[in-house]
């Protein structure tokens, strides 16, 4: 029994010790990546982590100090606040999902217009800058930077890279690969690679929008459903005597039980009707 006790000791102060002496540098070398890649996705470059960060902080602050003042209920003030934090990674998602759709139409016709360029006896960089002028025009800003950087550098692979980065596309990680697999390789079938791509991502494109538009009334409905609820609570918060009665621990409770059963519901719905969304692995 001895024995077990100090094992169990010996167990919780190695546990306590590496909580609190072991770097944590790994978690936020995890995060990071994830939140620059959340902007890029949705071509918000320009924009810092932290500025987004402050941005979302700033806020849902805002929120919660409007409705404290209005309705007098903390639980429902930060309620708000945590809502309005959040609103700006929804609409960041929301529009990093919209430009993926986007690329995902004009992908073939990029594709279309590099096997021409080579096809005519251009090189693969300047059918790739030749992008930036005649290319889709989602696509346009990430060629014209590419040109600039291979005329800067001159390094065909550097500037693959950075284009990759630009993207932020799981389709252009595909492209970009099999572009730089050609130019490492050689060989006179450059043109039939990418007349295949073409037709590949031209039918994957097709079948992915039919799918999307028989998913759309479930994603729809989802929303609605957890938005709902809080709506009504938003326009009650100017009547003060009914607001209070969530200021009481019995309210708060209610708050809390009913924010968890949005969050639980909506995301078992987005899971179930989700569609297998492509990752980027060859970063």
């Amino acid at each position: 029994m001895g024995a077990l006790v100090g094992l169990g000791l010996g167990v919780g102060l190695l546990l306590v010790w590496s909580a609190l002496a072991l770097p944590h540098e790994t978690r936020t070398q995890s995060h990071e990546p994830r939140l620059r890649t959340m902007l890029a996705r949705a071509d918000l470059d320009q924009v810092s982590s932290g500025s987004f960060v402050a941005m979302c902080l700033i806020l849902g602050l805002g929120a919660g100090v409007l409705v404290q003042l209005v309705s007098g209920a903390p639980p429902v003030a930060l309620s708000f606040a945590v809502i309005a934090g959040g609103a700006p990674v929804a609409v960041v998602r929301a529009r990093g999902r919209r430009r993926l759709r986007e690329l995902a139409q004009v992908w073939p016709e990029a594709v279309d217009n590099l096997a021409s360029a080579v096809r005519a006896g251009m090189s693969l960089p300047d059918a790739l800058a030749n992008l930036a002028v005649r290319g889709p025009e989602p696509l346009r800003p990430a060629f014209a930077a590419f040109a600039t950087d291979y005329q800067l550098s001159g390094r065909f692979g550097e500037c693959l890279d950075r284009l990759k980065d630009r993207l932020a596309d799981p389709v252009g990680d595909r492209v970009v690969e099999g572009l730089r697999l050609a130019r490492e390789v050689g060989g006179g079938e450059l043109g039939r690679l990418l007349r295949n791509l073409s037709g590949y991502l031209r039918d994957e494109a097709r079948t992915r929008s039919e799918m999307e538009a028989r998913q759309a009334w479930a994603v729809n409905g989802a929303r609605l459903a957890v938005a709902a609820p809080w709506v009504v609570l938003l326009f009650m918060t100017p009547q003060t005597a009914v607001i209070q009665r969530y200021a009481s621990p019995g309210g708060a409770l209610v708050l809390a039980s009913g924010a968890a059963a949005c969050v639980v519901a909506y995301r078992l719905m987005m899971r179930i009707g989700r569609l297998p969304v492509e990752r980027r692995v060859l970063t």
